[in-house]
């Protein structure tokens, strides 16, 4: 039995409304990480924490998308796998075959090239170092 749905409405009080969604990913190697999100991907560092002296983690943005990461403290193990059934989905106005190239110019792998997507628009995707994917798609 199916049942249509109609328009979604706010309900009073008003229901919750967010802006902005900021991942942030636990990582094995910092130093790889950064690397691979600074140096190939395109981010900029916009914070490093440190606790003691070392660098424990880093606010990374990019346009108006940040994307913190974090050394692993291990006390969850160190055999643990990432990403699993976690993608990270970035937008740009940028002509995204122009992004992958300069991806690849910087030394970065892509696990798919640039392709036109179903619902409009083109996408790649990357793995991290720590098994994370990361699609980046143009906005339409």
């Amino acid at each position: 039995m199916s049942e249509e749905k109609g328009p979604t409405f706010r309900s009073s009080p008003e229901t919750l409304r967010l802006r902005v969604i900021t991942a942030s990913l636990t990582v094995n190697d910092l130093d790889a990480s950064l690397y691979f999100y600074r140096d190939v991907v395109g981010f900029t560092v916009h914070e490093l924490w440190e606790h003691e002296g070392t660098v424990m983690g880093a606010d990374l943005i990019a346009g108006n998308a940040h994307l913190l990461i974090g050394q692993d403290d291990w006390a969850k193990g160190r055999d643990r796998e990432k990403g699993i059934g976690f993608r990270l989905y970035f937008t740009t106005k940028q002509a995204v075959d122009d992004v992958a190239k300069a991806i690849k110019e910087r030394g970065g792998d892509l696990a798919s090239e640039p392709a036109d997507m179903p619902w409009g628009g083109r996408a790649f995707s990357m793995v991290d170092p720590d098994g994370f994917n990361v699609t980046i798609a143009s906005d339409g």
